[in-house]
């Protein structure tokens, strides 16, 4: 018995051809583990390639982050000084 019978609710899904692949509790059955059971190997080794790919591409991106030289960037001045003049002629224009 569903739950929606149990409960007393209008069921929708009677109106609907229940699909033989899935249990009445919705777990799958056994005809769809057979249907699946061609593409588990090529599933998995599709994922896992694209697992792979996309490690691939943090490494990559992580490793040419590391070896880039920042020393032509502008900082900010260490000085406290220079840096309140720095705001104060900012403000005035």
């Amino acid at each position: 018995m569903h739950l929606s019978q149990r409960l007393g609710m209008p069921i929708l899904s009677d109106r609907i051809k229940r699909s033989s692949y899935y249990n009445p509790d919705y777990r799958q059955g056994q005809s769809l583990i057979r249907a699946r059971s061609p593409y588990l190997v090529k599933n998995a080794i599709t994922g896992l390639a694209l697992v792979g790919f996309v490690i691939g591409i943090y490494a990559y991106t992580i490793r040419a982050i590391k070896s880039d030289d920042f020393a032509d960037a502008a900082l900010p001045p260490k000085n406290k000084d220079i840096l309140k003049d720095t705001l104060r002629t900012k403000g005035s224009s």
